[in-house]
């Protein structure tokens, strides 16, 4: 089987000219319903009569949950984002892809995504978490563990709406904690792909044989940009997860975990992959091409790891004024959001001393021939990320 990407040249123009249709109206994370809906409408009137916008149901305080229907082709593509309410940064990037159409409509590749798929797309199933930027619905339910009991109104509706049109292909749209990375690397992973099980036995079936060649196109896609920091999602079955029964149920799936990447804490990088790996794997089941990639890139992905942390200050010395000898260690801290009155700010907390060798870091600090006082911080405790390097003697 060949791994050679379907249409590079297709690719590559996308991500040289992501500048000039990225939806620019939206610039932070931390949009709600109410203006996801606005920028929608905005959207609609760009595109014509291309798109369809239709309330398929309320979340539980009733915000209404929205499926969008572009193209009239018998390939139907589902595609669902913010499952959880904290999870936003494909819901951006489905606003990008919208942006495009909206520009390139008469574009030969446009014309036979549209002509050959219908893609029907729910940007914000959790538009309460989203209101509160929490993963859990206003239950305090975590919906990608309701599958099953269907107790949410929007897990519900994402059954009840797979169900009605029968889609051949899902993609399920997420994101994960910024500090994995790529197999013991040390890279950052900026996106883990899973082709999800639907049995405890891992088998493949046809339908998840061809989610793996969507995630081998996925990964040829995101290797021209990101290379090296692509990895595999842990694929163990959990039997009350949405990915792994709409796998089950004859939708093949693939979940887009979208990570970190260094200075990047709106994740605009990470929107922009996603926007452009979904665009191009779009054309590629319009053309089929995809179904020539095999499985091997995907299969071949190193796996998710947690190695990483924001930032470690190598080799430091750190003094005790109580009489302990002092000692050479590495000081780890990751970065924690803070939303107060002041607005948004970030924080450090030091989370591990030691030998910190085997572990990569957005950041390192040397920290050789300088000193910390091992009493102005504890392991667990809160520091301004700028005073770790005002601490530094």
């Amino acid at each position: 089987m060949t791994t050679q990407l379907a249409d590079a040249q297709f690719t590559k123009k996308l991500f040289d000219t992501y500048d000039s249709y990225k939806f620019n109206e939206i610039s932070s994370r931390r949009f709600k319903h109410a203006e996801l809906m606005t920028h929608l409408d905005s959207l609609k009137k760009s595109l014509g009569g291309l798109i369809t916008i239709e309330q398929i149901g309320g979340s539980g305080e009733n915000r209404s949950i929205n499926l969008l229907t572009l193209g009239t082709g018998k390939t139907k593509v589902f595609l669902w984002s913010q499952m959880h309410g904290d999870e936003p940064t494909a819901t951006m990037g489905l606003l990008d892809i919208l942006n495009y159409v909206a520009q390139n409509k008469n574009s030969a590749e446009v014309k036979k995504i549209l002509s050959e798929t219908t893609l029907l797309i729910i940007p914000m199933l959790n538009p309460d978490g989203a209101e509160r930027f929490q993963r859990r619905s206003s239950h305090g339910i975590d919906i990608n563990r309701d599958a099953l009991r269907l107790q949410t109104s929007e897990a519900r509706i994402l059954k009840s709406t797979r169900d009605k049109y029968n889609p051949e292909i899902g993609f399920n749209l997420h994101d994960q904690d910024p500090r994995y990375t790529v197999g013991e690397s040390g890279n950052v992973a900026v996106i883990s792909l899973l082709a999800p099980a639907y049995n405890v036995e891992k088998t493949d079936n046809a339908v998840r044989t061809r989610a793996k060649k969507v995630a081998s196109e996925l990964t040829l896609v995101l290797n021209q940009f990101a290379n090296g920091h692509i990895a595999k999602y842990d694929d163990a079955f959990e039997p009350r997860a949405f990915g792994d029964n709409i796998q089950k149920w004859g939708t093949s799936t693939v979940l887009i975990e979208s990570g970190g990447w260094k200075d990047d804490p709106e994740k605009m990088f990470i929107r922009k992959l996603n926007c452009v790996g979904l665009l191009s794997v779009f054309h590629s089941i319009a053309t089929r091409a995809y179904e020539k990639s095999g499985t091997a890139p995907y299969d071949n992905l190193p796996m998710n790891t947690k190695n990483l942390y924001d930032i470690i200050v190598e080799k430091v010395t750190l003094k005790f004024p109580d009489g302990r000898a002092s000692i050479i260690a590495d000081v780890a801290i990751n970065k924690e959001e803070v939303r107060d009155s002041t607005g948004t700010w970030w924080k450090g907390r030091v989370v591990d001393l030691g030998d910190l060798s085997v572990f990569g870091a957005h950041e390192k600090i040397s920290g050789e021939g300088k000193t910390l006082d091992a009493t102005s911080f504890e392991l667990g405790d809160m520091l301004k990320v700028d005073d770790v390097r005002i601490l530094l003697k």
